[in-house]
């Protein structure tokens, strides 16, 4: 095998602490899709080089934290191989690398109401009615919607699929809002003797009380 380029095996094993639902039959159909082009060796077997692997990566990251389609994606690539910026998409301000930082922070994202829609597969009637439960809003002091703003708007999609509208996610929504008032109330105490914590605490805090969250709901689903 030429130096550099991986097996579709260990091209999987490297993606799986990142993307644990990455399978070979994935990549492949991926590959299928025309979305990679890894090379064929004499014997036929696929041999992804770096680069490969890297659109590999951003078409996985797509799907996970943007929820972007396929035809979506495959536009994105197309902008990538001509040298344009991608659509909805700004680069995040560096930080420094530490020891302890688990993951490099994920890709802002900044679309315009036209992206969402387009992203979200959202019903412009739709995204009103969210808008007028106070449920998404442009990101303060803009007119563009990020991350959080989308995830809402596709989860509202797959939600209505089973008759839940904006009048329960409001409940959602009042109960976070709770949430988070019990976050900073618990966690301001530690902030004071510890100030430096400011940036990173209300996020790991927040990870622990969702996860929290999501048990207590499996439990009582379940019982």
């Amino acid at each position: 095998m030429a130096i550099g380029l991986r097996s579709i095996g260990a091209v999987m094993a490297l993606l799986k602490p990142e993307y644990p639902d990455v399978t070979i039959s994935k990549i492949r159909f991926l590959e299928d899709q025309g979305l990679i082009s890894p090379e064929r060796a004499p014997s036929g077997y696929r041999r992804y080089a770096e680069s490969d692997i890297e659109r590999l990566r951003y078409v996985l990251d797509a799907q996970k934290n943007h929820y972007l389609p396929l035809k979506v994606i495959r536009e994105h690539l197309d902008r990538m191989d001509r040298g344009e910026e991608i659509p909805g998409q700004e680069k995040s301000d560096p930080e420094p690398e530490t020891a302890t930082r688990p993951a490099p922070p994920r890709r802002a994202i900044r679309m315009t109401r036209r992206d969402l829609l387009r992203a979200s597969g959202l019903s412009e009637p739709a995204l009103s009615e969210l808008e007028r439960a106070g449920l998404i809003a442009p990101r303060r002091g803009t007119v563009y919607y990020g991350r959080d703003q989308l995830t809402i708007a596709v989860i509202s999609r797959k939600l209505a699929a089973y008759g839940m509208d904006a009048r329960h996610l409001r409940v959602v929504k009042q109960a976070a809002e709770r949430e988070v008032g019990l976050v900073e109330q618990a966690i301001t105490p530690y902030l004071r003797r510890n100030p430096s914590a400011s940036r990173q605490l209300p996020g790991e805090v927040m990870q622990l009380v969702l996860h929290a969250h999501a048990a207590i709901m499996r439990i009582n689903l379940t019982q």
